[in-house]
């Protein structure tokens, strides 16, 4: 069944996955010391697809390629992989407070698109002022040096840009095409075997595979990123995109770096600042009004 907005159902997993995607980051800064982040995410995906392949297996899931979902899941799986490594790329130029503006550019091409695409699935002037408020959101989080480039900054600038890019591609690739009627299992390890064989390749161009001491904290942020993040949350992403629009989907996402700067002030004693809290609020307004259903027209 596809729903033409969201109930609060659909609105309660997205903040509930907004929340595990702000956690990702922290659990990717404590294991950083021990293990370089672009194998994190290789291991990450190489751990993840065996889950999920497994719970597939398990659950009876046609996992066929002969069902015309070839193409797209290997187009999907390389956007996906694409996205990652250009962002942890992109972050050797720079800084992630700076990159997550360009990357949060990644709604709007998707409402822009879908709109385009599906004239039932419409944006409103409210809609859309929703969006820019979320957005503004994220400005007001990180923004303080978006106008104060240096050196090869716009390298790192443009990089993630094209993550965002590749980001909106993903989504759109699943909505567009026979992914959109596949199991979100299925989907999710198109994504996964390919994303692990290009981050790997991608870990080993960089010289990304230094590995220090397999300690505690390591093996839990690994653990998390492969089972709560990749398996378990993905997985629901992709359900919701099969069941309700990608428009409204897409506003939600703003949460993310929001929750991940609330995630660095409860798990890494990060100091709660002004910009936080009106970030907070700009984003929860955003939301608001770009999933805010028209009014009834009053009958005569």
């Amino acid at each position: 069944m596809t729903h033409t907005h969201l109930d609060p159902r659909a609105a309660a997993l997205m903040v509930l996955l907004c929340t595990i995607w702000g956690l990702q980051q922290v659990a990717i800064k404590l294991a950083t010391p021990d293990m370089a982040p672009v194998l994190q995410s290789a291991i990450r995906s190489i751990g993840a697809v065996g889950l999920v392949w497994l719970w597939a297996r398990h659950r009876g899931i046609d996992l066929r390629l002969n069902d015309g979902t070839l193409r797209p899941g290997l187009l999907a799986g390389v956007l996906f992989a694409g996205e990652f490594a250009l962002l942890y790329w992109a972050l050797l130029y720079t800084s992630a407070s700076r990159g997550v503006i360009f990357l949060y550019t990644a709604p709007f091409i998707v409402s822009l698109a879908v709109v385009w695409r599906l004239p039932g699935e419409h944006m409103r002037p409210m809609q859309w002022a929703g969006l820019a408020l979320a957005f503004a959101g994220v400005l007001a989080l990180f923004g303080e040096g978006l106008l104060k480039p240096a050196g090869t900054t716009w390298i790192g600038d443009m990089m993630m840009l094209g993550a965002a890019v590749l980001w909106a591609g993903t989504t759109l690739t699943i909505k567009f095409s026979r992914l959109a009627s596949a199991a979100p299992e299925k989907t999710l390890i198109y994504q996964l075997a390919v994303s692990a064989a290009v981050l790997s390749a991608v870990a080993l161009a960089l010289g990304e595979t230094r590995v220090g001491a397999i300690t505690p904290t390591l093996l839990a942020s690994l653990g998390f990123q492969i089972v709560v993040v990749a398996a378990i949350s993905y997985a629901a992403w992709f359900w919701l995109i099969r069941h309700y629009p990608a428009t409204r989907l897409s506003a939600f996402s703003f949460l993310t770096p929001v929750m991940g700067v609330l995630a660095g002030v409860v798990f890494l004693d990060e100091p709660l600042t002004p910009a936080i809290m009106a970030a907070m609020s700009l984003v929860g307004v955003g939301i608001f009004l770009a999933n805010r259903r028209p009014p009834i027209p009053a009958s005569h």
